[in-house]
């Protein structure tokens, strides 16, 4: 699945980023940063409600295809503004968690 596919098919605004073709090749969730820096693998789609600054180096660090805000939460502009910066990708939904992830599964993203 693209990135792409979750904001033309399943209604996810994109907040930040510019590399919407980029594959998601899978997908974790997980609000504890250090938990996710030992854990995660590039190519990932993270959900997390964590909405700070330091879920974008994690991101870039890992190399991950995007981060997900779920529930409708509401992104700081300066947060999305450093995404942008970096060149990461963030999407937004009303979705949650367990949606998201569904949506993911049954595209065969593991």
């Amino acid at each position: 699945m693209h990135i792409q596919d979750l904001i033309e098919k399943h209604g996810f605004v994109k907040l930040s980023g510019d590399d919407t073709a980029r594959e998601i090749k899978r997908v974790y969730t997980c609000d504890l940063l250090s938990w996710v820096m030992a854990k995660g693998k590039s190519d990932t789609a993270w959900i997390t409600v964590q909405t700070h600054n330091n879920i974008l180096a994690v991101a870039s660090l890992l190399d991950f295809a995007c981060i997900i805000i779920p529930e409708g939460i509401q992104v700081p502009e300066e947060v999305i503004e450093k995404a942008n910066e970096q060149n990461v990708i963030l999407l937004s939904t009303s979705l949650e968690g367990y949606e998201i992830f569904k949506i993911l599964y049954e595209a065969g993203v593991r």
